[in-house]
């Protein structure tokens, strides 16, 4: 968490608060993330104006007018506040604060397991972070036929591969379970057991299970947030995920003889799914 729904969130509210904004100055807190700050991060972006916002994968970028990128990923547990009121007092956790001539951007992070560097806008996908990343789920090549070249020698389990982001980027925990379950297709068959028309299925209900989770805010289950401070309300949608013995909402089966859905590991990783309606 945050996944591609959260992060697409995350970007549309940023360009409707911060886009074609002055950065007046930066407060670095705490450099210490999955990677460090770079040092000279505050100079490199102060007195620049942001004129893009964009994600790629489960990475917020922003463009700048002196030709550099922030590069941001939100971890586990980042959050990102927005205040328009410059005299808002800051929290704990609190380590990367934008001042901007529309308002603070702060990027709170608990557990310090996401990241922000900077890059050269003309050269972002020659990124170290990029070098190896799969395709967008909204990328118009993304389809059955690139899936089956992908996973036709793969016998790993489909839910591993949908979570590998050298195959697909921005797909999570989350959203790799609801999709599956949309395309009534068990988690644990082996990818080279799919067929064409089957992954074409995966497909459709993979952009369903994103596009629903975008309109809707994202998935709250623990420290996610919008910037404006509220929840996102896909956790109410989701079929199988976190729902371990209820019934799912497709399914008549007798959940006292079936168990109703079912939870595993995969990979280190919970897996949900139900035993009757996927195959």
């Amino acid at each position: 968490m945050p996944e591609l729904p959260e992060v697409e969130t995350i970007k549309e509210a940023l360009k409707n608060s911060i886009i074609d904004a002055q950065i007046t100055s930066i407060i670095v807190r705490n450099r210490k993330f999955r990677e460090s700050i770079p040092d000279d991060f505050e100079n490199v972006f102060s007195n620049t104006k942001i004129i893009k916002i964009w994600r790629f994968a489960k990475y917020a970028i922003l463009d700048t007018d002196n030709g550099y990128s922030i590069i941001w990923h939100f971890g586990m547990s980042g959050k990102v506040r927005f205040l328009e009121n410059h005299d808002t007092p800051l929290e704990k956790h609190d380590h990367v604060i934008f001042y901007t001539s529309k308002g603070i951007i702060a990027y709170n992070d608990a557990r310090r397991f996401g990241l922000m560097t900077y890059t050269k806008t003309s050269q972002i996908f020659t990124h170290h972070l990029f070098n190896n990343m799969g395709i967008d789920p909204f990328d118009k090549n993304f389809s059955a036929t690139y899936l089956l070249n992908k996973l036709k020698n793969k016998k790993t389990p489909i839910k591993t591969a949908l979570l590998d982001q050298r195959i697909i980027n921005g797909i999570g925990n989350i959203y790799a379970s609801e999709a599956l379950y949309k395309a009534q297709i068990s988690p644990i068959r082996e990818c080279y057991s799919l067929s064409k028309d089957e992954l074409s299925y995966l497909v459709d209900a993979i952009r369903e299970v994103l596009n629903n989770a975008i309109k809707a805010g994202g998935s709250t289950l623990r420290d996610y947030r919008k910037p404006d401070g509220s929840t996102g309300y896909f956790q109410n949608q989701h079929c199988v995920y976190n729902k371990t013995g209820q019934r799912c909402p497709n399914c008549t089966c007798d959940i006292k003889i079936t168990g109703g859905i079912t939870k595993i590991n995969q990979a280190g990783r919970s897996t949900f799914y139900c035993k009757t309606l996927q195959k």
